[in-house]
């Protein structure tokens, strides 16, 4: 799988390239839009290339001098599609981790088939409310956001309702290291695998584990994302968030996890790997 900052550079090559097709169209040179837009003869080529992201203006004065005015809404949204993909965690969260905890709500609203994968920590839907403190606590410290840390960790309690809907389907894989790597404390991270096991055994979720040892085969770690239906896939990186929209992108994800599916063990076997990470911790 391509790393996913590459997706953002790949759509914004994709978007110069018809800018390029139109520049073409309408029979000019590069050097010659330039002159017309009254830009640096270089911009162009950064445009086209994808090196440097078109602003709103920059797309119409494109589309007004290719004699392509009709198509400017089109590649503006296009344009702005592009820039909302790559979300920096900062820019997400400077108005309060609640308000970045409600943002996602009609994202779960309108969705029935969930495939998440965690090679950080226990997913949101799964987690306690001591988990859930534990680490958007350390966030918060982090980032240097809003402390609204018990609004927002009700946001998320609030959230996994879904799971009780009865419309909807989880599954859910998490590397054996998720389950131990202590958040917070012994005792939150005690709770926090027995909400799992108990979490597990619901009609609607599937939980696999993915044991320490195995062979990895094309099943290789990646980041942690959650598929929302084959519409969507949201990605955790350590500076951002990554929202992927498009169809070939989708299917490498999907396959993605159907490979780590393969590699993980189910019901009681992933109970008793969640069971000796609960003993390992004294």
């Amino acid at each position: 799988m391509s790393s996913p900052s590459s997706s953002v550079q790949q759509a914004r090559r994709a978007l110069g390239q018809r800018l390029r097709e139109i520049r073409k169209d309408a029979g000019i040179t590069a050097r010659e839009l330039a002159r017309r837009a009254g830009w640096h003869e270089s911009k162009c080529s950064r445009l086209e290339h994808g090196r440097t992201p078109p602003s709103d203006a920059d797309i119409r004065a494109w589309a007004l001098h290719c004699d392509a005015l009709g198509q400017a809404d089109d590649l503006i949204a296009t344009a702005r599609g592009i820039d909302g993909m790559y979300v920096e965690w900062r820019r997400m969260e400077r108005a309060g981790l609640k308000r970045a905890q409600q943002s996602v709500a009609p994202l779960f609203e309108r969705t029935h088939r969930f495939r998440m994968y965690q090679s950080w920590v226990v997913p949101g839907l799964l987690q306690t409310p001591a988990y859930t403190t534990a680490i958007l606590r350390t966030v918060a410290e982090l980032r240097d956001v809003p402390d609204d840390v018990a609004d927002a960790v009700a946001v998320r309690m609030e959230r996994q309702r879904v799971l009780h809907t009865g419309v909807r389907r989880f599954a859910v894989l998490v590397e054996e290291w998720v389950l131990r790597t202590v958040i917070g404390d012994a005792e939150v991270m005690a709770g926090q695998l027995g909400h799992l096991i108990a979490v597990g055994t619901l009609p609607a979720v599937s939980l696999g584990v993915i044991p320490l040892g195995v062979a990895r085969g094309i099943g290789w770690p990646v980041e942690s994302f959650t598929m929302y239906d084959d519409l969507q896939v949201n990605v955790e990186l350590v500076s951002a968030h990554l929202t992927v929209t498009q169809p070939r992108e989708i299917e490498e994800y999907a396959q993605s996890f159907a490979n780590l599916a393969r590699l993980a063990v189910y019901g009681p076997r992933a109970r008793t790997l969640i069971t000796s990470a609960i003993d390992a911790l004294g």
